[in-house]
């Protein structure tokens, strides 16, 4: 087993979708205890947020891929019953993590507020879109709207004025895995404190503050200087050659991040000239001339293929690299080297195969040993060990619907 810097610490996660889960997987990934609540026979929406699925149990792949280490437990907290399991899981756990609306969880008795009477030293993480306060604290969330709202659609896609031009979102659920982290960096923070302090801790986190707070370089060149940022395609705002261009038979990312870099460049591509040009010698400069120097590096990129572009910049030391489908980056080599496909025991598939946490301590990757869970997998085993409760107890409280 990798190194478990969070065992001993219990997560009641009343999370689901992507921001809460990815932050629970983390921790579970880190070696905490991750009870998953989830209602009776519906279970998280992403369960059934496909095709693809796994071919025997049905999970969809959406859910597979935030879901690993954690134990499922289906517990109807709208049943006064089920809120009283609820409130003495409560007292055995450490964290609740959760990302219903603004105020959802206070008529079931599961708000911060109740739980602390219950806890005092419970650490309580809400996800929500906008916070628990301000004049959008009510309103739902959702990751392509906060990509917009936060400004980062503004940033991404091609300039109105060129083919194609229009903001896009982000291939992947940018804010939303986002906030999943930070949320995971919250928590162990509060469990360092209360360590010190003895006190728990109220995490309050919010989608737009997240990807307003991720804009980091676009959002101070703004704040700097005045000026809007602009889209520019595949392009850097602040390093120039920094974007894809065309070769022969496909495309090279070129990541030029110095002036002997480019002179190294220049003289590669057989256009020293260019190294030597007063509008080009520093990257300000370059910067400054962008619309003059990248047509310039139109024609000596296409007389090479990808690969060849590849071989010859890497022995000269410019950063550069294709662009690759996933299919080749699951070849990839290094990808393959680092071990980032993994495959856990799965109860009805066999297996299934995951993508590793790439924190590594001493050398071993953190993940956890165990597949997504399937819905209420865990239900007997947690109630029975947590709680004490009988084989008796718990067929009734089936009968009754409340697990």
């Amino acid at each position: 087993m990798p190194a478990q810097p969070l065992q001993g610490i219990r997560v009641l996660d009343l999370s689901r979708i992507l921001a809460g889960p990815w932050c629970s997987q983390q921790l579970a990934d880190l070696g905490a205890e991750v009870i998953k609540i989830e209602r009776p026979g519906e279970g998280d929406d992403t369960r059934r947020w496909g095709p693809p699925w796994l071919e025997t149990s049905r999970e969809a792949a959406y859910y597979l891929g935030a879901n690993r280490g954690k134990q499922s437990v289906t517990v109807d907290m709208a049943n006064p019953e089920g809120q009283a399991l609820l409130h003495q899981l409560v007292q055995s756990c450490d964290v609740v993590l959760e990302n219903f609306k603004v105020g959802g969880l206070k008529k079931y008795r599961l708000d911060y507020d109740s739980l602390k009477t219950l806890k005092p030293d419970l650490i309580y993480c809400s996800i929500t879109g906008f916070g628990q306060d301000g004049p959008y604290a009510q309103r739902a969330g959702y990751d392509f709207m906060i990509q917009g709202m936060g400004g980062l659609m503004s940033l991404t896609g091609q300039p109105d004025s060129e083919p194609g031009g229009g903001p896009v979102k982000v291939g992947v659920a940018f804010a939303d895995i986002f906030t999943g982290m930070y949320a995971a960096n919250a928590i162990m923070a509060a469990l360092l404190q209360r360590q010190r302090t003895g006190e728990g801790t109220y995490i309050d986190l919010a989608l737009l503050d997240v990807q307003v707070g991720v804009l980091a370089n676009q959002a101070l060149n703004y704040l700097t200087s005045g000026d809007v940022p602009q889209r520019l395609g595949n392009a850097h705002p602040n390093i120039v050659p920094y974007q894809a261009f065309a070769t022969r038979d496909g495309h090279l990312i070129l990541a030029v991040g110095n002036d002997g870099q480019f002179r190294r460049f220049c003289e590669t591509a057989g256009c020293v000239e260019l190294a030597d040009d007063p509008r080009f010698q520093t990257n300000a400069l370059r910067v400054q001339h962008r619309a003059e120097l990248i047509p310039l590096l139109l024609e000596p990129l296409r007389q090479k293929t990808t690969d060849e572009w590849l071989l010859a910049l890497e022995q000269v030391g410019v950063p550069c690299g294709p662009i690759n489908t996933l299919d080749r980056v699951f070849e990839d080599p290094q990808v393959k080297h680092r071990g980032l496909k993994i495959t856990r025991p799965h109860p009805q598939d066999g297996e299934v195969q995951l993508v590793s946490n790439p924190i590594r301590f001493n050398g071993e990757a953190l993940n956890a040993p165990t597949a997504p869970p399937l819905l209420g997998e865990h239900t007997d085993a947690v109630l029975s060990r947590c709680l004490n409760l009988t084989p008796e107890a718990l067929v009734s409280l089936k009968e009754k619907g409340v697990i």
